[in-house]
């Protein structure tokens, strides 16, 4: 009875690894070409995929890129100061016998936007041939120069102009006809606060000669013809040139009656046919000037900073309109 119980265990050992050995590679084959089919498929289908993607593209290529209706044939540019068509496409690097989809709006706007003398600027495409680009330049208020170089180096293309916001940039050839009677500011060398293009120039002296050019344009739109430059002259005064030659010394504030007296008395020399050398508008009476009878160039003269002792001082001045009487 032993035997019979262990010979079946046998047999049916040996048939269980006989049918492993038998179809493990059949297994393994069928395996292989069931994978073998799934990557044939998936290359198919990319293939196909890709050959459908290269024709769009070339479809693409040949209905816009290529398509000479939409090759670009106009610039439309405003009217500005600051750039023309031409040199906007140096500038921003357009092909101008390329496609108009060939353009980078974003980097066209991006490289305007970095020129300091453009404030904000847009563009668009119009189909099918047309870029329109808006710029606004910035609007110069003043020339500026160190007081080493003078005006010398001024009012000229590549010279320095500031705009309401303190803003320095160099002068563009456009904007030179539109420039050339602005008044020029004298600023200190500065070492820590040195002009730069594209940045707000960073010097209290430059708000100060703001200060009076605007009390100068509010009292008179064309001040800035007849003011030929303006510095600070110490820490208590600013000194205004006119294209006359007069040397006019302002105080950091009180402008508006500073102006008001300075016109009237350059109006009433002109009437009795004489013209002011230097006058002092600080003072609101006794005001002391010096007269000369043919004009000469402008020059710089220098205030003593007021002490107790001025007050006797311009009681024995010569009153303004005294001089204008004996004259």
């Amino acid at each position: 009875m032993s035997k019979r119980h262990t010979s079946k265990p046998r047999r049916s050992h040996r048939s269980n690894v006989l049918e492993v050995r038998v179809m493990s590679p059949r297994i393994a084959w069928f395996s292989f070409l069931k994978l073998a089919g799934t990557l044939t498929k998936f290359t198919c289908i990319l293939a196909v995929l890709v050959g459908m993607g290269w024709g769009v593209w070339q479809g693409i290529q040949r209905a816009f890129y290529k398509n000479p209706d939409f090759r670009l044939q106009v610039i439309d540019l405003n009217s500005n100061t600051v750039i023309d068509e031409s040199g906007l496409a140096e500038v921003t690097g357009i092909d101008i016998t390329g496609s108009i989809f060939n353009i980078n709006i974003d980097q066209v706007v991006a490289k305007l936007k970095a020129r300091p003398e453009i404030a904000d600027a847009r563009a668009e495409r119009h189909l099918p041939g047309t870029l329109v680009v808006r710029v606004v330049p910035r609007a110069p208020q003043a020339w500026l120069s160190d007081l080493s170089s003078g005006l010398a180096e001024t009012r000229h293309v590549g010279s320095m102009l500031v705009d309401h916001d303190g803003i320095a940039f160099p002068c563009p050839v456009l904007m030179l006809d539109v420039t050339a009677n602005l008044p020029v500011i004298l600023l200190p060398r500065s070492e820590s606060n040195p002009i730069k293009e594209g940045q707000v120039v960073n010097q209290p002296e430059l708000q100060h000669c703001f200060h009076l050019l605007e009390a100068a344009s509010k009292a008179d739109p064309e001040a800035v013809h007849w003011i030929e430059s303006v510095r600070q002259a110490n820490a208590w005064s600013l000194e205004l040139v006119t294209r006359q030659g007069t040397v006019a010394t302002f105080g950091l504030g009180d402008h508006d009656r500073q102006i008001a007296t300075l016109q009237a008395s350059i109006s009433h020399a002109s009437e009795k046919g004489y013209s002011i050398g230097t006058i002092n508008l600080i003072p609101k009476y006794n005001i002391p000037i010096t007269v000369r009878n043919e004009p000469a160039a402008p020059r710089a003269i220098t205030i003593p900073e007021p002490t107790p002792g001025d007050v006797s001082k311009d009681r024995r001045a010569r009153d303004l309109s005294s001089l204008l009487n004996r004259n």
